[in-house]
């Protein structure tokens, strides 16, 4: 009986390690094919371009998350988010998050909605750009913005967006003569700073919202977006307020800024006690203060944003928003991206391609109104040199190959 017993125990362990060994292909990857695609599912980093959305999905991707001082790490204040209905919207367009938004490498023609919390150059800085460089990247649509009013007419988005007109005529004059300028246009619409849970966009089965914030002066604002059951809230700058707690609560992602303590606004970048108490607390949002709005709104995930999250600074601001919150939190840093269904809020980060260029057009272009250049006065163009034994072989050569009679300007 001893042999057969024993032999048994042997097939029984030969039997199971099978199993194991199994398990440990399944589970290690061994048996993924050589030369299939890792499945997106599997992925722990988003590639922008390569991922749909599906129907019910919202896509968010956090392109400025720092200080109104920008750096290689962080931009300012800008965040995407994609519908699977196919909208695209920008809240904020702060200084440097331009850089960020091409590395998604989305066709302009789709990204024309811009909402802008408040004037702030950390909010709307990188608009210009956005604007007449999006003309040169192909966007042949009108870019749409919109703005909160101020506490006198020349302090609300109207009044800033036709002086920023008004201050890139050069520009304009430059490009409008020479390339097709349909994007050029600005359509802008300026909605009451003191709306409490007001509409200001509705399109597509897509509802806007805006809501006041007290920071800076009167004039700014938040946003809350709903689509297809799932509700985002974006609170731009403020300090803790009481529309933001009762028109919040219901979020699956609620965004706040959450400012680095005054401790460390004092030992890091040298603020006075005073300056770091005031600004910190009073101006923005100390961490313990996000904390307390975050568990009173309790959405399924609270992200905080606005300070620079560094392998130092952040431990600290975490355990300072742990003191007064216990949810689901995300700290947010340039390029994280979060995938929202009514199931799950999966977030990863999005590679970058430092080499991206802008998409093709989305419609044909037409050829440019030359008639609406500024002209050159005579002294310049004394000053040209036409080089026309280099150039007109140019010309000859793209009018030839692709069908055009261009002649050129300088002779």
């Amino acid at each position: 009986m001893a042999p057969r017993l024993a032999r048994l125990k042997l097939l029984l362990a030969f039997s199971v390690g099978f199993a194991v060994c199994t398990a440990c292909v399944v589970l290690t990857g061994a048996s993924r094919s050589p030369v299939e695609p890792i499945p997106q599912s599997e992925l722990d980093v988003y590639y922008p371009g390569t991922e749909s959305l599906a129907p019910d999905e919202m896509r968010i991707v956090a392109l400025g998350t720092g200080m109104p001082s920008v750096r290689p790490k962080q931009a300012a204040a800008c965040w995407l988010v994609e519908l699977g209905n196919g909208d695209k919207f920008l809240f904020d367009i702060g200084s440097g998050c331009h850089e960020r938004l091409a590395a998604q490498k989305i066709p302009y023609d789709y990204l024309d909605k811009v909402f802008i919390g408040h004037l702030h150059v950390d909010h709307m800085g990188d608009l210009p750009s956005l604007w007449l460089g999006g003309v040169v990247m192909n966007r042949l649509e009108p870019l749409r913005i919109w703005g909160p009013s101020g506490g006198t007419p020349e302090l609300g988005t109207a009044h800033a967006m036709e002086l920023m007109e008004k201050m890139y005529a050069w520009d304009i004059g430059t490009r409008s003569g020479v390339v097709d300028f349909r994007g050029g246009e600005l359509q802008v619409t300026e909605f009451p700073f003191d709306g409490i849970n007001a509409v200001i966009y509705e399109e597509n089965g897509v509802v806007v919202r805006s809501i006041p914030a007290v920071h800076g002066l009167d004039g700014a604002v938040g946003f809350i977006l709903e689509w297809n059951g799932l509700k985002f809230t974006y609170g731009s700058d403020t300090i803790p307020n009481k529309w933001f707690v009762e028109h919040a609560k219901g979020s699956d992602v609620a965004i706040h800024e959450c400012f680095l303590p005054p401790t460390l606004l004092v030992t890091k970048q040298g603020f006075a006690p005073q300056e770091a108490l005031m600004v910190g607390t009073q101006g923005h949002t100390a961490p313990e203060q996000f904390g307390k709005v975050m568990a009173m709104v309790k959405p399924r995930l609270a992200i905080g944003y606005h300070f620079y999250n560094d392998f130092d600074t952040e431990p600290e601001v975490r355990d300072r928003v742990r003191k007064t919150y216990d949810g689901p939190l995300d700290l947010a840093l340039d390029y994280m991206v979060w995938n929202v269904t009514k199931d799950d809020i999966r977030v990863r980060m999005s590679a970058v391609d430092e080499e991206v260029w802008p998409s093709p057009p989305l419609k044909k272009k037409i050829a440019p109104d030359t008639g609406s250049a500024i002209a050159f006065s005579k002294f310049t163009i004394s000053g040209a040199l036409p080089l026309t034994e280099v150039v007109q072989p140019i010309f000859d050569e793209v009018n030839e190959k692709y069908g055009t009679k261009v002649e050129p300007l300088f002779k």
